[in-house]
């Protein structure tokens, strides 16, 4: 007899079908399902279940994935992991991963995955208990858990569509992983868009909360751009080493490692001279020109002379004087990409640019202050006298500084106030040592910094 269709599911409330029904339904579903994992028809109707979900076990069925097969199989032994491992470019991004994930999973109970673009699971860490039980159903280092072997599953869906996803208990395929739910989010090349692979929290129904996906996305992002970072630092000391036994340098585009770098960025945070990469190309930029591209990339609309001479020189400047600095800058861009250079009437960059700043206020609005705090280095531009680049600068900092306030733990406060601009926040300690716990260690350097600026104020 078919199950009765939940008016919460032909009518769902707000904040979308509850997980028991969802659950409900999943598990409904499952009855319908051959033991093989042929038996599921184009035709077959699954009340209740979304439809990303059907299609996803559909999907899982005409690739023969057995939804009883209680274990995922192993895809690499330990040597040819632990080769592989070191080779892959998502080794570069696991310090942002366990700092921004792993850490937090301990008290969390909560397993993070990272995996490959076809599957195959490289690196599993967390809570220690969670391991434990994972392993039952082999979700461990070198395991394949694309969709194609195990069925609908948050690493392997989100690989298939190429988007985050969230699978929730009995929505899986496999019967052996209905006790668990999980979000996972693709990893794209920050350069190219390739799928490098995917970024996964297991655990249990918290694991796919709503504000789990959002997490994921933004330690997605923030491991961009510690990948993107690394790379430009890595081109910029190619560019200034000294030749060898006379032979020229290796030019920036033709080196391996700068091959796929992030091609349009500007790194603005705590530097008197803006980077900036495009296509490929590395340049340090003058200080002038660093305001000037900062605050066209913030303006992607455009602005007319006179709005960016107010922006830029204190108590107003010559429009002369501007269009002489935008001829030197247009002559910089046209080495890096001559469809870089900016248009006129209004001055405008024709591409998109990203600053690391905008990165910044991007996690802010999404709630992440811990990935802001990770991708803040210190001020934008911090000796620059621009009034559009103070409003910037004072903008970034209140706002990561009141989101830190906030919202943040003791751990962000502490982080926080080692920054140059914390260095006299009283507020910030006094929250910190709030947060602490009474036997913590770190209580004292608190209190003797709050000493040390009682001390500076009294004087």
């Amino acid at each position: 007899m078919r199950n009765p269709i939940h008016p919460a599911v032909l009518h769902p409330p707000a904040g979308g079908v509850p997980a028991a029904l969802r659950q409900q339904y999943a598990s409904a579903g499952h009855e319908q399902l051959d033991a093989r994992g042929h038996g599921l028809p184009a035709d077959l109707q699954l009340p209740g279940l979304s439809t990303l979900i059907q299609e996803s076990w559909r999907r899982s069925a005409e690739l023969h994935a057995n939804p009883d097969n209680p274990e995922a199989p192993l895809a690499m032994d330990r040597e040819e992991l632990e080769e592989y491992r070191r080779q892959h470019p998502l080794a570069a991004i696991m310090p942002v991963i366990h700092k921004l994930l792993v850490l937090p999973s301990h008290d969390s109970g909560m397993l993070v995955a990272v995996g490959d673009e076809v599957g195959r699971l490289l690196w599993v860490e967390g809570d220690a208990v969670m391991q434990r039980r994972a392993e039952g159903m082999m979700f461990v280092p070198g395991a394949d858990w694309s969709e194609a072997t195990v069925g609908t599953s948050a690493p392997g869906t989100a690989l298939a569509l190429g988007r985050g996803i969230q699978i929730s208990g009995a929505e899986h395929y496999k019967r052996s992983v209905h006790p668990w739910s999980c979000t996972a989010v693709p990893f794209h090349d920050p350069d190219s868009g390739a799928l490098l692979g995917v970024v996964d929290i297991t655990g249990t129904e918290s694991a796919v909360a709503p504000h789990t996906l959002s997490l994921v996305e933004a330690t997605v992002a923030a491991a961009q751009a510690h990948l993107r970072v690394e790379r430009l630092q890595a081109a910029a000391a190619l560019q200034s080493a000294p030749a060898r036994r006379r032979s020229p340098a290796p030019k920036i585009a033709d080196t391996p490692s700068a091959a796929s770098l992030y091609r349009n960025s500007l790194q603005l945070l705590g530097r008197d001279q803006a980077l900036l990469s495009i296509d490929g190309h590395t340049v340090a930029l003058s200080g002038r020109h660093s305001e000037i591209l900062a605050l066209l990339s913030t303006h992607p609309e455009g602005l007319n002379a006179e709005e960016l001479c107010a922006l830029l020189y204190p108590g107003g400047g010559s429009t002369i004087t501007l269009r002489a600095e935008m001829v030197r800058l247009r002559k910089v861009l046209q080495q890096l990409n001559p469809a870089a250079v900016p248009d006129s009437r209004p001055y405008r960059l024709p591409l998109d640019l990203v600053p690391d700043s905008g990165q910044v206020l991007n996690c802010l609005q999404r709630g992440a202050h811990r990935i802001a705090l990770e991708i803040y280095r210190g001020a934008v531009l911090p000796r620059s006298e621009a009034p559009g680049i103070a409003e910037l600068r004072n903008r970034v900092s209140s706002l990561l500084r009141e989101a830190v306030l906030t919202d943040g733990s003791a751990e962000s406060l502490l982080r926080y106030a080692e920054l140059p601009e914390a260095r006299d926040d009283v507020e910030v300690r006094l929250a910190a040592l709030r947060l602490l716990p009474p036997r913590s260690p770190r209580r004292a350097a608190v209190v003797a910094d709050l000493e040390r600026l009682d001390a500076e104020l009294s004087a």
